[in-house]
């Protein structure tokens, strides 16, 4: 079993800036994918970036530009650094980790960007 805990989001305002964080514990296997994903209401839950244990991150064309992934091993730790935000960044965020050809993912933190 892994576990997931995620924390940093919240409200801002048009083109300011959160990060993201998630620890993982747990059976993590050495090499393992983390990333973000996001659900906006009555959207389905779409890929923001990912990153492997090697550090080769992998980000949608929607956040291209704005949003950059990173990783400490030492940690088990996932950032999500979002600058830049648009009101149509406004969703629940969700941590994900791939290992051991298990999926697993956090409860999900939301992301308000209004002003």
């Amino acid at each position: 079993q892994v576990q997931l805990v995620e924390s940093g989001g919240g409200l801002v305002q048009p083109g300011g800036s959160l990060r993201l964080s998630c620890a993982a514990s747990g059976n993590i296997r050495s090499f393992n994918v983390m990333g973000w994903y996001r659900q906006a209401p009555g959207k389905e839950r779409e890929l923001v970036a990912t990153i492997t244990s090697g550090g080769i991150g992998n980000h949608a064309d929607s956040v291209k530009g704005r949003f950059t992934i990173s990783r400490d091993n030492a940690k088990n730790t996932v950032y999500l650094q979002m600058n830049s935000l648009k009101p149509e960044d406004t969703a629940v965020y969700y941590c994900n980790i791939r290992t051991g050809g298990t999926s697993y993912w956090g409860q999900g933190t939301q992301v308000t960007v209004s002003s």
